[in-house]
């Protein structure tokens, strides 16, 4: 069943997408050979395990004591890594586990469309991936629970861009940066897959504001338009253009190119990173994907941990976070060739 929903939905993603820049043909994307090993199917079970086992009562999800200061944004990561193995609420053999973190976050959202622990100062951050994980769920389930509060969601998101196309920290006008424009780029290309009115000019003004991010030099993107390159920033901006329908668009060619020329364990905010380039190399497909995913895997499987049938990856350098967010995005890059979540399909 989670499979057919998963599928049938594929092929509406990529139609809607195609609507999303009228005029532009949009070339199937290159087919590839990549397959989940079997050991890495064991390793993707085993963290879901993991996972499910560390579910706080109120279902949210938060070991670490960073990772316990920002629990919805820790909850929307781990809700898209059982969503990439399959699992969603009621469905699954996660389906209960899923069901209880979609509550959570839905719990958390305001009457304003905020959803709680604004404390911290960053929560458009945690804003954005937990709006990720719930037009996910709501385009896969259609759940009127869902909807309602996904709406105040999303015209958050919109009231909140600036004048340059972007967004920040907080829910103001008066400052961007990529990192955070992703977040909310991405969480506005979900809710529009799964029906919700996005306005065509809001996604135009975002894709302006990461194009002023590049950096001709080297092709990378950077945090704020003239600002240095970095991995994850490139990782990001190259993502978020693809899902707003450029898929062949120069400089996500060209960002492509930096990722792998700046692929390594070492980079700072690795994890982060890579939560973006994965399905960015995922979305050209063909030989860049087969590369890439090799490359990922070849890295991520070194650092595992095992505790009998249980797996999970420990925080590591900076932007590690902790072992459920860390755990959480390798899970959901392994996973990626179930092809189950309809945002990662061109």
């Amino acid at each position: 069943m989670i499979r057919f929903i998963a599928l049938s939905l594929i092929c509406g993603v990529a139609a809607s997408v195609q609507a999303a820049a009228p005029g532009a043909k949009v070339k199937p994307r290159p087919r590839d050979n990549v397959k989940v090993a079997k050991e890495h199917e064991a390793y993707i079970q085993g963290a879901l395990k993991y996972m499910a086992a560390k579910q706080k009562a109120d279902g949210s999800w938060g070991e670490s004591s960073e990772e316990r200061r920002h629990p919805v944004a820790i909850t929307g990561y781990t809700l898209i890594a059982f969503q990439a193995a399959g699992n969603l609420p009621g469905e699954g053999p996660y389906g209960r586990v899923v069901k209880k973190g979609m509550d959570y976050l839905l719990n958390q959202v305001g009457a304003d469309g905020i959803y709680g622990n604004r404390a911290s100062g960053q929560y458009m951050y945690a804003h954005g991936i937990a709006t990720i994980a719930l037009a996910e769920l709501y385009g896969q389930t259609r759940s009127p629970a869902i909807r309602g509060k996904l709406d105040r969601t999303i015209k958050l998101i919109i009231a909140s861009q600036n004048q340059q196309g972007g967004w920040r920290y907080r829910p103001v006008v008066r400052d961007a940066d990529v990192s955070v424009t992703v977040l909310q780029v991405v969480a506005l290309r979900a809710a529009k897959n799964s029906g919700i009115d996005v306005p065509q000019r809001t996604i135009d003004n975002a894709v302006k504001y990461v194009k002023a991010c590049h950096h001709a030099g080297t092709g990378g993107f950077s945090y704020q338009p003239g600002s240095s390159p970095g991995f994850a920033r490139t990782a990001a901006a190259i993502y978020s253009l693809q899902v707003c329908g450029l898929y062949d668009d120069p400089l996500v060619m060209k960002g492509s190119k930096y990722l792998f020329a700046n692929h390594r364990e070492s980079q700072e905010w690795y994890v982060y990173g890579n939560f973006y380039a994965a399905p960015a190399q995922y979305m050209i497909g063909g030989d860049t994907w087969e590369k890439w995913y090799k490359a990922i895997a070849t890295t991520v499987v070194k650092s595992i941990k095992k505790e009998g049938d249980i797996y999970r990856w420990d925080a590591s350098g900076r932007g590690g976070v902790g072992p459920i967010y860390t755990t959480a995005v390798y899970t959901t890059m392994l996973a990626m060739p179930y092809h189950y979540l309809p945002l990662y399909q061109r």
